[in-house]
């Protein structure tokens, strides 16, 4: 098998001669050791992991908004609205006599 030619490995198994020397190249400069794909898988899973927090930091932060918002949410049709705020007014002296 070591001597079988790059042609027939590839034609045997299927697959593109290209492919079949990239995983060689691969191999060769180490890519497949178990440590180095450990430490590969380890990054990948440090940045996904780093990458859900802050997605989970930003829903977070879009559900206090929205709880905020159901507090001055619209009022039932039956509750008073009005665009003055504070004391009720009180009558002026001609309005009295």
């Amino acid at each position: 098998m070591a001597s079988e030619t790059l042609h027939s490995l590839a034609r045997r198994h299927d697959l593109s001669r290209n492919l079949v020397r990239i995983w060689i190249q691969k191999f060769e400069a180490g890519a497949f050791d178990d440590e180095a794909v450990a430490v590969d898988t380890i990054e990948a899973y440090e940045a996904r992991i780093a990458a859900l927090e802050r997605l989970v930091g930003r829903q977070a932060l879009e559900i206090e908004f929205l709880k905020g918002g159901l507090k001055y949410g619209p009022q039932p049709r039956s509750a008073t609205t009005s665009v003055v705020t504070g004391p009720a007014a009180f009558p002026s002296q001609k309005d009295a006599g």
